[in-house]
């Protein structure tokens, strides 16, 4: 055995984002990762993308193997059980009243698989008046006070974009199913573990989650805004946090008004906040010497700066290659692609990534693994139980 997850069997039900991304992440470290969806694929291949195949199903389901299985067929359920009685770990992310509907809820599953771990992803969790509303990343900030806080200079709610609640969430559960693991292991007991978007969006802000009875509801949870931030310069613009005495000290030498570093009235972040709109246009008159990528190669390791850059351009910057980030793919329908490698760098056991599968790639060769003959599989085909 050498990945960490070699031999645990995930049965992944989702779709979208979160839950095939945290699956994803424990395809990182060794996990057999099946990949069950519809048919017609999980929906996510079907949305819009520059490719053949859509770029958040390529990025999100990396390691996987696909079958297409019809849950609502009854053999597509037999089937689907039999899988069950061999797996490790369960994942899905319906509503959750739609599980029990299908015959693949926990209590369910158990009975299969007594020692099952078995996680549930939803919008809002399992209980409480919005259990079955649908639930996705940009409303979770809505609702959960991201966008408010984003919009604070705007004057108006801002989501973020990128899909941060739901990246988050596949850390999430990621981090339970491994937690349960480890519980099995001790104890040789399954377990239902639980993540939602509404947990993952208020964990998110814990710094900011805190109300005291001494204080008003809407009491300012942000730290209050200082002199960092983005500024213009010469070409390109540059990201600077000089806040310790002395990165801020350096940021004076280097831009040009060293005096400012011992006078008294910036002598401590509190006071150099409270005067920011004095320090902030001596900052961005001074950085339109020079380019981004100037500033940034001249305050190397003595002020934290960065000059913006887009995601296209960390396919070829010498940091993430040094860090094994990019790795290439051959795919059916996309040809050569580039995309991540890793997330973690293990000590033992780090074998290559491999690329998201086609949907059915591996019916076959899953459900052989699994005891199916080849007659079981041809007859389930023709039935349209599995494709």
């Amino acid at each position: 055995m050498t990945e960490a997850l070699q031999g645990i069997v995930v049965l992944d039900l989702t779709a979208y984002l979160a839950g095939p991304y945290g699956c994803a992440l424990l395809g990182d470290v060794g996990a057999d990762i099946i990949k069950i969806e519809p048919p017609g694929g999980d929906a996510t291949r079907q949305y819009p993308s520059s490719l053949e195949e859509n770029r958040q199903f390529l990025g999100a389901n990396r390691n996987k193997r696909s079958i297409v299985l019809n849950l609502k067929d009854p053999e597509g359920l037999a089937t689907f059980y039999r899988l069950v009685e061999k797996a490790d770990v369960v994942v899905q992310n319906f509503r959750p009243s739609v599980a029990p509907s299908l015959g693949i809820d926990y209590e369910t599953l158990r009975s299969k698989r007594p020692d099952l771990i078995y996680c549930s992803f939803t919008g809002y969790g399992d209980s409480g008046p919005l259990k079955d509303h649908p639930g996705y990343d940009q409303m979770l900030q809505c609702f959960s006070g991201i966008a408010a806080m984003q919009g604070t200079d705007a004057g108006k709610p801002q989501v973020m974009l990128g899909s941060i609640v739901d990246y988050y969430s596949a850390s999430m559960i990621a981090f339970a199913i491994l937690s349960a693991l480890v519980h099995r292991l001790r104890t040789g007991e399954g377990q239902h573990v639980k993540a939602s978007l509404l947990r993952s969006a208020i964990t998110l802000q814990a710094g900011q989650f805190i109300w005291a009875d001494s204080e008003p509801r809407d009491v300012e949870r942000w730290w209050p805004a200082s002199y960092s931030g983005i500024y213009p310069t010469k070409e390109g613009y540059l990201y600077l946090q000089a806040t310790t005495p002395a990165f801020w000290k350096s940021l004076c030498q280097h831009l040009g008004f060293p005096q400012l570093a011992d006078d008294p009235r910036f002598d401590t972040l509190k006071k150099r906040t409270a005067l920011k709109n004095e320090i902030r246009p001596l900052i961005k008159e001074a950085l339109m010497q020079r380019t981004a990528l100037e500033w940034e190669q001249l305050m190397h390791g003595n002020v934290p700066c960065i000059a913006v850059r887009s995601i296209g351009d960390m396919f070829d910057h010498p940091q993430v290659l040094a860090e094994g980030l990019v790795v290439e793919h051959q795919h059916p329908k996309v040809g050569k692609y580039r995309t991540m490698g890793k997330p973690v760098k293990m000590g033992i056991g780090d074998s290559p990534s491999r690329r998201a599968p086609m949907a059915g790639e591996h019916t076959d060769e899953v459900l052989a693994h699994f005891g199916f003959q080849d007659d079981d599989i041809a007859a389930l085909r023709a039935r349209g139980a599995v494709a």
